[in-house]
């Protein structure tokens, strides 16, 4: 069991036989859904959930834990975050945001609702109001976070000035995207509960 855990794709690998496992218990693949376009919608809205957990996840580690922490670090260790843990956070945190956009857009599209979400057009004013600040936050992850966390971290090379300015403009946009997390969250969970 402990060589399982020993590595993150032997343990997603696992993840996926247990979820298989549940499906046969479930009767997924016996049940005549497996393959409807039913089965796929929710199949895309399971990889839209697991997506935005990464992506909001680790929004949230970055503005909860991570950016916080670091006046509490001493110098000599800051390195060991900003060049080895942020630039791989920021990876997942990047390419967890496009796939939340992606799967969310065909979600919709699946689901024929993706013009009246869009438009705000009622009954799916909740989920396109949360789409919004979803296409918000995709937009400061990609077009202002990462490139300026790249100045920050060094990653692209600038001018101390020039890096003190990106740090806090890619900070202030991280924060931005948290406060926008909250209503997406609401506005997508609404959607299916009547919320709004």
């Amino acid at each position: 069991m402990g060589a399982i855990f020993q590595s993150l794709g032997r343990t997603l690998a696992a993840g996926v036989v247990i979820l298989l496992v549940v499906m046969g218990i479930a009767g997924t693949f016996t049940s005549g859904q497996l393959g409807t376009h039913a089965w796929w919608a929710f199949f895309m809205r399971w990889l839209h959930v697991l997506s935005g957990v990464m992506w909001i996840g680790l929004l949230w580690y970055f503005n909860f834990v991570q950016t916080p922490s670091m006046p509490k670090i001493p110098d000599e260790q800051k390195p060991a975050v900003s060049k080895v843990i942020a630039p791989a956070a920021l990876f997942w945190f990047r390419w967890g945001a496009m796939s939340t956009i992606v799967t969310g857009l065909l979600l919709a599209w699946m689901n024929g609702y993706i013009v009246q979400a869009l438009s705000i057009q009622k009954p799916f004013h909740a989920i396109g109001t949360g789409m919004w600040f979803g296409i918000i936050m995709w937009f400061n992850v990609w077009f202002i976070i990462w490139p300026n966390q790249k100045k920050a971290l060094g990653i692209v090379q600038v001018g101390a000035e020039e890096k003190a300015a990106a740090a806090k403009m890619a900070g202030m946009t991280s924060r931005f995207n948290t406060m926008l997390s909250i209503p997406m969250l609401f506005c997508m969970v609404a959607q299916q509960n009547a919320g709004l």
